[in-house]
């Protein structure tokens, strides 16, 4: 009966431990994805005047596939879990969640509804699918790369569609957005006083966003495949060092 108790309480704090270790992992990867994805596209996932028609749907799917990708050559290869595009999204959106009430709303006041950050979860979820369902990186590299970037605007839209309503004012037209821009001045830099809709893109079908989703696909393809053996290259000896 000793025995059976001992082998008992050994596996619980085996659980406990395991608990704390997914823990601690998950804690690891928010941070160091957030910090990752701030430095780079940290201005057009803060303020929502930011979150235009141009530069937001490149840089942020660019940066956010990153991670995915390598989080996915560790789980997928070693342990055929199909979750790690998932696992890397929701952990950056648990930080950026965190950012935003502790640094923007309770600590200065600013509005929430002017700095949410955007959403992945749809893309990163069609990312993992596509691993479980061909079982080949460079298929999920090619197929999910792109589908990551085409179903980044339609799963944020509604959130952000009502920013770029148009408006009068005096006698200028503008956008919700621009509008915003102007009346919350950050005091970083001159630039975050802009249009959001400036640029030349137009010239292509007199519109933006279709181009900078294409041109977003092609570049989350390019990342996919750096990011995936970089993952990879980090995580593989580990295994197969015993062997």
């Amino acid at each position: 009966m000793a025995t059976v108790a001992t082998e008992a309480e050994a596996r619980a704090i085996s659980r406990k431990f395991d608990w704390i270790v997914v823990s601690a992992a998950f804690f690891v990867l928010a941070g160091g994805f957030h910090v990752h994805h701030m430095l780079v596209a940290g201005d057009w996932s803060f303020w929502v005047d930011w979150k235009d028609r141009r530069w937001w749907p490149i840089v942020n799917t660019t940066m956010t596939i990153t991670f995915c990708a390598a989080v996915q050559a560790c789980l997928w290869p070693n342990y055929r879990l199909p979750i790690g595009a998932t696992l890397s999204v929701v952990a950056l959106h648990f930080g950026q969640w965190m950012d935003r009430f502790w640094n923007h709303y309770d600590w200065t006041w600013y509005p929430l509804s002017l700095v949410f950050p955007e959403t992945s979860i749809p893309s990163a979820i069609v990312l993992d699918c596509i691993l479980l369902l061909t079982n080949s990186w460079v298929i999920t590299a090619l197929a999910g790369g792109e589908s990551f970037s085409y179903l980044f605007v339609p799963s944020n839209w509604f959130m952000v569609g009502p920013y770029h309503v148009p408006i009068e004012l005096h006698g200028q037209m503008l956008s919700v957005a621009d509008l915003i821009g102007f009346e919350y001045i950050r005091t970083s830099m001159p630039e975050y006083i802009r249009l959001v809709e400036r640029g030349t893109l137009r010239a292509f079908a007199g519109g933006t966003l279709f181009v900078s989703i294409f041109f977003a696909g092609f570049v989350c393809v390019l990342m996919y495949f750096i990011w995936w053996l970089f993952g990879y290259w980090l995580t593989r000896p580990i295994f197969t060092r015993s062997m």
